[in-house]
């Protein structure tokens, strides 16, 4: 299952506290529109600084490969895997923006898609808050992580690995 990560933009002027409803939910993992239209799927998240990087790469290396005289299925090959690390790195470059506009990260959530994530996160995050969902925070809750699980040392019975029982041969 897809896992998001839940960034919460800071107040605007005439707010105390951030609606809940500006949250921003980025999916990580292969984005397949991002790698396929980059330049537009940049513009549509306004990932600027992120545009202008890959558009200077891309016309860099289109132009020494170009000038080194290399044939053009070489140059279809390093714009696809341009593309491709686009498609890859999307969701970290979106996160990277939303960090330097001082997005604050709440944590993250699991689900199918987007919209069981924000049931998942909204469900969890007005019950930890103590209240109802259309009401407005006094302050976000911070991420709980579950502690982990501790058993001691191993005993003799453990099987690690392979073999079906401790101590016998394959």
């Amino acid at each position: 299952m897809p896992t998001f990560t839940v960034h919460e933009p800071p107040p605007r002027k005439t707010e105390s506290v951030t609606s809940p409803e500006r949250f921003v939910f980025v999916r990580d993992g292969f984005h397949f529109w991002a790698f396929v239209l980059a330049p537009l799927w940049l513009l549509l998240h306004r990932l600027w600084l992120a545009l202008a990087c890959y558009l200077v790469l891309s016309f860099a290396i289109g132009v020494a490969l170009f000038w080194i005289g290399v044939s053009s299925p070489v140059q279809l090959l390093a714009s696809t895997l341009i593309a491709l690390l686009i498609g890859f790195e999307a969701p970290t470059m979106w996160r990277w923006t939303l960090a330097r506009r001082k997005w604050k990260t709440l944590g993250f959530v699991v689900g199918e898609n987007a919209e069981m994530a924000e049931r998942r996160f909204y469900a969890e995050w007005t019950k930890n808050t103590g209240m109802r969902a259309d009401a407005k925070p006094a302050t976000p809750p911070e991420p709980k992580y579950a502690a982990p699980v501790w058993r001691g040392a191993p005993s003799p019975s453990d099987v690690i690995g392979l073999f079906p029982e401790p101590g016998k041969q394959r």
